[in-house]
């Protein structure tokens, strides 16, 4: 037979922490509509109404029918169905634990990285104070290094500055 479900086993107020604010409303109709149907089923009587088989017995008139009604109500067993899911959920919550861990321990470390670089950052001269060469110190994979030869547009060989022009011997008059 089932149980008596006395109260809800959501934990409204922990839910409503999580609900962001655009979504309150639909939250708050939610949980309406939830009270509503626990109050609808707590107002129905637990066992089902004992039927009063004497009564029928002396008003109807046809012999051995309610004594046939009775036997074969009382030999009605419905079944409820057997909890077969809630181990695999249970074991499913646990697994989802772990990994909710791990990820608030991982996130954590990439907060406290992130916050890490943004003091390094805030530390920093702003790009439009720095020089080139205190840019290059403090990006020197982004930086153009002063020390490596450099390679202006056009980008021919001959326009780059470490070219070495071979001069064209003039012949002589």
């Amino acid at each position: 037979m089932a149980r008596r479900v006395a109260q809800s086993s959501v934990q409204w107020s922990a839910l409503a922490e999580r609900v962001p604010p655009a979504q309150k409303t639909n939250f708050h109709l939610f949980k309406a509509k939830s009270d509503g149907y626990l109050r609808r089923v707590m107002s129905n009587p637990a066992e089902l109404p004992k039927i009063d088989w004497s009564f029928y017995k002396n008003s109807v008139p046809v012999a051995g029918m309610v004594d046939n009604f009775q036997k074969q109500y009382e030999a009605l067993k419905i079944p409820f169905p057997s909890d077969t899911q809630t181990s695999q959920i249970e074991a499913q919550a646990s697994k989802l634990k772990v990994e909710i861990a791990e990820f608030i321990k991982n996130s954590n470390n990439a907060i406290t990285k992130h916050e890490q670089e943004l003091a390094i950052l805030g530390a920093m001269l702003s790009y439009s104070d720095m020089t080139m060469e205190e840019y290059y110190e403090a990006h020197p994979e982004n930086a153009l290094s002063p020390t490596d030869p450099q390679s202006f547009w056009p980008h021919r060989e001959e326009d780059n500055i470490n070219h070495k022009r071979e001069e064209a011997e003039e012949p002589a008059h």
